[in-house]
């Protein structure tokens, strides 16, 4: 062999552009490779600490939902109030019900399919809050759906009642994939806003209040003799949070240790390949 021809070939007997070519893609490939193990285990990462976050705001929740009755937040404080510090406080409210502007938003239940009933109360300092009463079903729809004609509170409804319920968000913008129509006065979402100006409401609360569930002897007359339903059936309030999160992330670090795995495997291919190329041409 020249001198020449030495000049041309590497030090493990590969010709030096073959070898340079070898190493670039070496370089670029744990480059790329890097840059993709890094991603999944950010993601990774991120999914913890989401789901340490939704540990911790169930167990606020909870909290919440168990604790003794407080009053509702004053009107001053409306503005603050989140679903992240505020909903399912348990919570309490005196005041009139406007049973006239009485909205039935669809629902879907343990009991099967029907209606919630939302009316709103009027409290002393004239606000109105909307009150999930309970649930309905569709067969009692038409004694609670109020006529137009009717713009008074019946005066034996006039009473003050006292509320104790869990505060809830408003709903916008209706349901799954369908909008609220409060021109047909058909509701799928309790929109507090929308239902407020479709009522007339003046000063409503951000949010709603589903009522408790009424104590046994009061359940048992709120049935008929033959067991059929005559006022709605309140403490039906079902708190689940999605929580996929530590799914999430063991899916995104076996996506990092996967991709780690194919850099070794390739690499090291890659170097079985040059030794053999090697090997040959000795």
């Amino acid at each position: 062999m020249t001198g020449k021809e030495a000049d041309l070939t590497s030090n493990a007997g590969q010709p030096k552009h073959l070898s340079g070519r070898s190493s670039l893609f070496r370089l670029g490939f744990t480059a790329c490779m890097a840059a993709v193990f890094a991603g999944f285990i950010s993601l990774g990462t991120w999914q913890i600490f989401r789901l340490q976050w939704k540990l911790d705001l169930i167990a606020r929740v909870e909290q919440r939902v168990h604790a003794a009755p407080l009053p509702v937040p004053e009107s001053s404080l409306w503005p603050h109030i989140n679903a992240s510090a505020d909903e399912y406080r348990h919570v309490e409210i005196s005041g009139v019900f406007l049973h006239e502007k009485t909205i039935l938003v669809q629902a879907s239940t343990e009991l099967g399919g029907g209606f919630w009933v939302m009316t709103p109360l009027a409290t002393a300092d004239q606000a109105t809050i909307l009150v999930n009463r309970g649930f309905i079903p569709e067969k009692m729809a038409a004694s609670y759906r109020i006529s137009p004609k009717k713009d008074q509170p019946n005066p034996a409804d006039a009473s003050i009642i006292h509320i104790t319920g869990l505060l809830r968000i408003t709903e916008p913008d209706g349901g799954f994939l369908r909008k609220n129509d409060p021109v047909g006065n058909r509701w799928y979402s309790r929109d507090v806003n929308a239902i407020a100006a479709a009522t007339g409401v003046t000063r409503p609360a951000p949010f709603f209040i589903d009522a408790d569930a009424r104590p046994a002897k009061d359940e048992s007359n709120s049935q008929q003799n033959d067991g059929a339903v005559k006022e709605p059936i309140a403490g039906l309030t079902v708190i689940h949070f999605h929580n996929s999160h530590l799914i999430y992330a063991v899916v995104w670090f076996l996506l990092a240790a996967m991709t780690a795995a194919a850099w070794v495997y390739v690499i090291r291919d890659r170097r079985n390949i040059s030794g053999t190329s090697t090997g040959n041409t000795a």
